[in-house]
């Protein structure tokens, strides 16, 4: 008796590992922001996951601040601390008596922004 094999090689060709959709995610959601994604997703014509995988494609994540940065936004803050009172003292006492506080305040300001763009 002979076994008869299919030679038949048509249909759809299997698909590389790397190409299968095999992880899946589970989101949840406020009743609000459920039908916000809702809406958004009827009105991009999408299914609710290809519109998930295009935000996530075209989507861009802001770094956070480290604490470096935070530290420069702390010394920001105390410099426009001192320039508002050196503001004060030279509506008081005329901007003359000032000038070299002002002047130190602006050679701060000048490094601190250069160890910024650093």
């Amino acid at each position: 008796m002979k076994t008869i094999r299919n030679q038949n090689k048509n249909g759809r060709p299997k698909k590389d590992e790397a190409d299968k959709k095999k992880y899946k995610l589970t989101v949840k959601m406020e009743t609000e922001e459920y039908f916000l994604f809702r809406a958004k997703v009827r009105s991009a014509g999408l299914t609710q996951s290809e519109y998930i995988r295009r935000c996530i494609a075209k989507s861009e994540v802001k770094q956070r601040l480290t604490s470096e940065h935070l530290g420069y936004i702390r010394q920001l803050a105390g410099m426009a601390n001192n320039i508002n009172q050196i503001a004060r003292k030279a509506h008081t006492a005329g901007y003359a008596e000032v000038h070299p506080e002002w002047m130190q305040q602006i050679a701060g300001l000048d490094n601190l922004i250069k160890r910024i763009e650093e």
